[in-house]
């Protein structure tokens, strides 16, 4: 009877546990829900837009455009700043194939072209990017007097690693400004003629000078940068560029760099000096105490000795070109209109105004790009600096050491040293 007892016990207690565990089971508000791929619930309050076809790469004009706000350069301060490889000792010097880690300044690559220099930029195009950009990506102006064809957006577009922009010329920059006396103007055309002096006769020629001189930095997308590099069709790059030259120019204050500089044609320019004196003389605040006036002058200032940088490649500063000192020295040579009653060229005018404006360490020559433009070549100086930078350049036709060349002026102006080798090469 005892053990029966027992047994009844039993029962109860497991009968009691049993009710207890389903009344707890029953009563939870848990509602499972099915997870999705990611292995998260779906949030009912979000629309998960359509999955699309990876989007082809956009042609001219259809690239992506960078905002126009522009965003500081970082700091040198800054611990993760990664350093620029100057020579063959520092780190990353071999390394000519990965995107560089680096930082990137607010620059673009700039050319003045017409549908026709197609091929010839396109081969620009190719010995900037395989030398340089190809590791930078920076962008590309294109601009032009009339609209780009989709043939030279195509082939700009595919060579260039960065973003590509097409500019039209507005009229007013491309044209005879209302004070030009064009029957005067015309003369002195049909008298360079006959001089046969070097694009003496055309129109379209001191149009492109007086944009150069005073219009390209006003473009629509030239207005998102702070520095420019320009590129002309035809050119040849000789030595691989083992840095960034537009972080160079930031980080060590220069506005305004070349690697070729020669006297000009007197002919072009017999009255370009007596403006600039018109200009110093009424814009005094203007000069820079510490300028490059023994680059230009061999007299002091009385004279101009014909010297400039040849600006067919030149990598300067934007905001300077757009400052209130340019502007009103441009201006005072275009109302003289010296374009068209002779034929100022840009390099000129853009020399003057830096030899002037800028201090003379703001100047920068570099020697490490190598150059070519027709008819003149800058191979670097020294066998070593021609080795380490892989030259394929004959350093027999170097130009900066010869008679016709003004870089011994420039070294000598700002006591420097001219490089191991220069004397093999002057002659």
């Amino acid at each position: 009877m005892a053990g029966g007892n027992a047994r009844y016990v039993r029962y109860i207690v497991i009968a009691f546990f049993c009710l207890v565990v389903i009344y707890f089971v029953s009563g939870t508000k848990y509602d499972p829900v099915p997870l999705n791929p990611a292995g998260a619930a779906p949030n009912p309050n979000v629309q998960t837009p359509p999955q699309q076809a990876p989007a082809e790469k956009p042609v001219g004009d259809a690239k992506k455009e960078k905002p126009v706000d522009k965003k500081p350069a970082p700091s040198v301060e800054k611990p993760d700043y990664a350093a620029m490889a100057m020579s063959p000792s520092d780190p990353g010097w071999d390394d000519l194939n990965t995107i560089n880690k680096g930082p990137r300044m607010n620059a673009t690559f700039v050319t003045l072209a017409r549908n026709s220099d197609i091929w010839e930029i396109a081969k620009s195009i190719r010995q900037v990017e395989d030398r340089f950009n190809r590791r930078y990506n920076y962008d590309w102006v294109f601009i032009n007097d009339q609209p780009f064809d989709e043939s030279f957006k195509k082939v700009t577009t595919s060579l260039v690693s960065g973003n590509t922009y097409y500019d039209v010329i507005p009229e007013k920059h491309w044209s005879f400004p209302e004070w030009i006396d064009q029957e005067k103007a015309k003369k002195v055309r049909e008298d360079m003629a006959q001089r046969k002096i070097i694009y003496g006769d055309s129109i379209s020629y001191r149009h492109m000078c007086r944009f150069e001189s005073g219009f390209f930095f006003h473009q629509e997308h030239m207005l998102k940068y702070d520095y420019y590099w320009r590129v002309e069709p035809s050119v040849d790059l000789h030595c691989d560029i083992h840095y960034d030259p537009f972080r160079f120019m930031v980080e060590n204050k220069k506005k305004y760099s070349f690697v070729l500089s020669l006297y000009e044609y007197i002919e072009t320019i017999p009255t370009l000096w007596d403006s600039t004196k018109k200009f110093m003389k009424n814009f005094p605040e203007h000069i820079e105490k510490d300028n490059s006036m023994k680059f230009l002058s061999d007299d002091g200032g009385e004279t101009y000795n014909r010297c400039h940088f040849w600006s067919n490649f030149e990598v300067g500063d934007l905001n300077w070109l757009r400052s209130q000192a340019y502007t009103d020295f441009f201006n005072v040579l275009d109302k003289d209109g010296g374009f068209f009653y002779e034929r100022w060229g840009d390099a000129p005018v853009h020399s003057i105004a830096a030899g002037l404006m800028l201090k003379k360490e703001e100047i920068h020559f570099f020697n490490d790009i190598a150059y070519f433009h027709v008819p003149f070549t800058h191979c670097p100086t020294g066998e070593q600096k021609r080795l380490d930078l892989r030259c394929h350049c004959d350093p027999k036709e170097n130009f900066d050491w010869k008679g016709y060349s003004c870089t011994s002026k420039f070294f000598e102006l700002n006591g420097m040293p001219k490089p191991d080798g220069w004397e093999e090469q002057a002659n």
